[in-house]
């Protein structure tokens, strides 16, 4: 029997695409945001993870790279990729990693030159010569180049997890994961302890 595919269904496309349009023009990487802030609204308003399940492209682009096209061992990843305790310092890490990117567009803005570069797994610098910023702010394009070197980092991550192990086994460890998950728990907890249902 076939089965009916909702629109949402097909948010890979979005993920594919960005991803081109920023090798294209850098300064498409802002489009990135929104996939770092709406997973967040919707867990800090809905309460759940809504959207790792059912909107996340990137999942969506691995599970279809892995199962449809079998580019997968599907494998079950290592448990400690699970682990609480690596889940967190990896987005502990990626926090560090994200507020470095941060510091330097702050930079730029206060006067330092433009890095026309995408830092690819946070060590590797990959020249962007070739990108036409010139009409926007020295700062706006800096924070592009970090951004865009954020999620082609994490982009490479889940291709290589996706190869090795279960098609969305980035998700096992994805930071956005981790962190919605830890405001739906304080979320739900407070919602629990609202009603007089206290966690026990």
């Amino acid at each position: 029997m076939k089965q009916n595919r909702k629109w949402y269904d097909y948010l890979w496309i979005a993920e594919l695409t960005y991803l081109i349009l920023g090798l294209f023009n850098i300064l498409f990487a802002w489009l990135g945001m929104l996939f770092f802030c709406i997973p967040l609204l919707i867990a800090i308003f809905g309460g759940s993870k809504a959207y790792c399940s059912r909107y996340c492209g990137r999942g969506q682009l691995l599970e279809l790279l892995g199962r449809k096209l079998k580019l997968s061992r599907n494998a079950a990843p290592p448990r400690f990729l699970r682990h609480p305790i690596f889940r967190c310092g990896f987005l502990a890490f990626f926090m560090v990693m994200f507020s470095l990117m941060l510091l330097s567009t702050y930079r730029v803005f206060t006067g330092a030159p433009l890095s026309e570069a995408v830092t690819l797994r946070w060590m590797f610098r990959l020249p962007w010569q070739w990108a036409d910023v010139s009409f926007a702010a020295p700062w706006i394009a800096q924070f592009a180049f970090g951004f865009f070197g954020v999620m082609l980092t994490s982009t490479i991550l889940g291709l290589v997890t996706m190869v090795l192990f279960r098609p969305r086994s980035w998700c096992v460890y994805c930071p956005m994961g981790t962190m919605t998950q830890g405001i739906c728990r304080i979320r739900n907890r407070k919602e629990m302890k609202d009603d007089g249902r206290a966690c026990t």
